[in-house]
């Protein structure tokens, strides 16, 4: 292992940063930040996710933290807006925190919500950015009908759909919407069924998605992203998993690493925390992100502490995730 758990330790800061609106289901984002040889890293698997999983997250991190980085095709990356699941009144505002943009991306299917909130949602979002493309974001939480429904909606509405992803949990779902959507041209694409799968290819094999939305963190790092990617043989779009700036950055050099990059990415998330790290946040300009290594500001790592509690809760998961490395 290239850093030893006394290091990681020795530079450990376990932050937490409220979020803007509620994500997911997330009010408040934790992570635990460390340095190595290379720069910082960001270590942030979500709160109720088991160590074998965690552990998975780590070695992406110590990676980015300790490996030199592979050959970069690009000094910036478009990135697209991120609409959480809230009320059509609350649509301009928080976008608004992205600045000028062509795409965003919707969450729909959100738990305790119905089909009418979503659309809803959408419309608002068409009405206020009508040259916008859109991007729907079920997290597998529709079944294949629901999902033909709504994107035949959309089609007939005349709203511009980029891709609609994750809108079932199963592959063979995926595989079955994606004929159905076919003759409408709207294209599938896969998150979950990548990054959550025993066999991240499975999904592009069974010819069940058009385009995978790739994750650094838990899919092991940049390098073993990458080469899903390539063998997949299909486009990717590079996502956040709701990090500070030091874990989007490493998003930002797996998205830069890549020969080709048609779609904007899902990296701008930082616009969604109330508080970052450093001192320039990377947000968008104009629609781009840098590419490049970032480092916490000593005053904001100690303004986003988290409890001495939670520092433990952190540092105890830290160690039996380092064991199964």
């Amino acid at each position: 292992m290239p850093i030893a758990l006394e290091k990681i330790v020795a530079t450990a800061r376990v932050v937490s940063i409220p979020l803007r609106t509620q994500f997911r289901g997330v009010n408040v984002r934790e992570a635990l930040l460390f340095e190595g040889p290379q720069g910082w890293a960001e270590w942030s698997p979500f709160l109720e996710y088991g160590d074998a999983e965690a552990a998975i997250w780590l070695a992406a991190a110590v990676e980015f933290a300790s490996d030199e980085l592979p050959p970069l095709y690009r000094d910036r990356v478009a990135v697209n807006a991120t609409l959480p699941a809230v009320s059509p009144d609350k649509v301009a505002e928080v976008l608004a925190q992205f600045g000028p943009f062509d795409t965003v991306k919707i969450k729909v299917a959100e738990p305790g919500q119905n089909l009418n909130h979503d659309l809803q949602r959408i419309f608002k979002v068409h009405q206020l950015f009508p040259k916008a493309r859109i991007r729907l974001d079920a997290n597998g939480g529709f079944d294949v009908r629901t999902a033909a429904m709504l994107a035949f909606t959309m089609v007939e509405n005349g709203v511009p759909l980029d891709y609609f992803e994750q809108p079932c949990a199963t592959v063979a779902e995926l595989a079955e919407l994606r004929k159905q959507l076919k003759n409408v041209a709207v294209k599938v694409a896969a998150d979950e069924s990548v990054r959550k799968a025993e066999d991240p290819l499975e999904v592009a094999q069974a010819g069940a998605a058009d385009v995978l939305v790739i994750k650094a963190a838990p899919l092991g790092g940049i390098q073993r992203a990458g080469q899903i990617v390539a063998e997949a043989g299909l486009p990717a779009v590079i996502s956040s998993a709701l990090e500070t700036s030091v874990g989007i950055s490493m998003g930002l050099h797996l998205a830069a690493s890549l020969p080709n990059l048609p779609y904007a990415c899902g990296l701008g998330t930082v616009a969604l925390l109330a508080n970052d790290v450093v001192a320039r946040p990377l947000v968008a300009i104009d629609g781009f992100l840098p590419v490049g290594r970032v480092t916490p500001e000593p005053t904001k790592l100690d303004e986003l502490a988290a409890s001495p509690e939670r520092t433990k809760w952190w540092l105890d998961r830290l160690e039996r995730c380092y064991g199964l490395l």
